[in-house]
């Protein structure tokens, strides 16, 4: 069910940007007179379309894309029967070079346009939640990336790069992310020290692998009855033919909600992290827990599944502080945000083009893409990552790689500064050579996609 809801969010997500960007470029066509034969969301082969006017509307079987075709235009239909007759006044061919820039730069004004609204409306809506540094007063707790940089369980994350910080996720964030040399400057067992941070953090990071969070006491927030069936075991379950499921652990014992843990097989343990990593070398076995359960102390034996855990959830002793935002500062703060995901790309490849990361590692295709709208239908997150998303198809439809709008840009801003334009046969040529690297791109990303999904790092 989850990969049909990931896979729901992804073609609603890119249909919507796709459909907006093909219009960005047939309404700027139509506004100079030029002839708009097909407006698709979507490639072939076609679900269903319709005539109105001159322009055919569709929708095409494979959601990852679509397109436009305008008359008198080389593009990825490599329709090429018209060059040899007279350009007609409704060509794209025949209008004044300014006005063909216009139509070519339609979809990625839309895009831009489309990205900064959402992000006002999310401001505006919604507001920004966010976790005060000052709530992991216990420190943070370390996952293997982490150490590999040089933090530790424990450490207090004081400074970045030399300031104070208000948001404790700043601590990965794109600051720390594209600033070169960053560095930490950390507390530790009462001493102060410097922890740097280096070029490639963004690439281990994009490998999904947990980072660090705040350390929280090991109190239960609630307690598992039974564990979550599968989607066969349901169908099982709902047709009788299997047996409930034993109860957990945590159940049986008899742990509730509000009890602290203060002891592990007769060790002092204070935290969840200090409980996470005693109990592995016992997964299976019996183990016995400190409760105090109010200013009862208690012992319980429980044996532990055989993936280790209890089925518990600890609870946050955290605090989130949120900012909402007036409409007048949502305006404000929005293109901020939306021109801010451009700046981090540019960063981003410049790190790949300086080798500091993985060319491999950094790009997603759509499996990717899927897998960040997530197996739960959220509507703030869908439309935060489709403003993202709206920023990066503008971002990288900018590029000037023919066969994209930004191919086109540069040609017609070459035939403008210079008063010629690159003849016909040259933008047939580059049109195919720029297909060719676009469906290589394509091709890459989703096989890397699956690799990644099962070799992860």
């Amino acid at each position: 069910m989850e990969v049909l809801v990931m896979a729901a969010q992804l073609i609603l997500g890119l249909s919507i940007l796709v459909g907006l960007h093909e219009l960005g470029h047939l309404l700027t066509a139509k506004l100079f007179g030029m002839k708009v034969e097909q407006y698709s969301i979507g490639f072939p082969p076609k679900i269903f379309g319709f005539k109105y006017g001159e322009t055919e509307y569709s929708l095409g079987a494979i959601p990852l894309g679509g397109f436009v075709k305008i008359s008198g235009m080389v593009d990825e239909s490599l329709d090429t029967d018209y060059l040899n007759k007279e350009p007609q006044p409704w060509e794209f061919r025949a209008k004044p070079a300014w006005q063909r820039l216009i139509v070519m730069m339609g979809g990625i004004i839309v895009n831009v346009i489309t990205g900064i609204v959402i992000f006002i409306i999310l401001l505006f809506m919604f507001g920004r939640t966010y976790l005060p540094a000052s709530e992991a007063k216990y420190g943070v707790v370390a996952y293997d990336a982490a150490k590999e940089i040089g933090l530790r369980t424990g450490d207090k994350i004081l400074e970045i790069n030399g300031k104070p910080y208000k948001d404790f996720y700043a601590v990965s964030g794109k600051e720390v992310m594209f600033t070169p040399n960053s560095y930490y400057t950390v507390e530790r067992n009462g001493q102060t020290m410097r922890v740097d941070i280096p070029s490639n953090l963004i690439e281990k990071l994009s490998d999904k692998r947990d980072f660090i969070e705040p350390r929280r006491p090991f109190v239960i927030d609630s307690v598992i009855t039974y564990r979550a069936p599968t989607g066969l075991q349901k169908i099982l379950l709902s047709l009788g033919l299997a047996k409930k499921q034993e109860k957990m652990p945590a159940e049986k014992a008899g742990l509730l909600a509000g009890d602290k843990v203060v002891e592990l097989n007769g060790k002092p343990i204070t935290f969840y992290d200090q409980f996470q990593e005693g109990v592995q070398k016992f997964k299976g076995d019996e183990i016995t827990l400190g409760i105090l359960r109010g200013t009862e102390k208690l012992q319980k034996t429980i044996r532990l599944t055989e993936d280790g855990t209890i089925g518990v959830y600890p609870a946050s002793p955290f605090n989130l502080e949120k900012i909402d935002y007036t409409l007048g500062m949502a305006v404000q703060e929005g293109p901020a945000m939306a021109f801010g995901v451009v700046r981090d790309n540019i960063r981003a490849f410049g790190k790949i083009f300086r080798g500091e990361v993985s060319f491999s590692k950094s790009m997603s295709g759509p499996v990717g893409i899927a897998k960040l709208y997530g197996g739960i239908w959220n509507w703030e997150r869908f439309w935060s990552l489709t403003a993202l998303l709206s920023m990066i198809l503008a971002f990288m439809n900018f590029l000037p790689i023919p066969a994209l709008d930004g191919g086109h840009v540069m040609f017609l801003t070459y035939e403008m500064i210079s008063g010629r334009s690159p003849s016909e046969k040259f933008l047939e040529v580059a049109q195919k050579v720029g297909m060719v690297i676009l469906l290589g791109l394509m091709v890459f990303a989703f096989f890397n996609d699956i690799f990644k999904t099962i070799f992860p790092s």
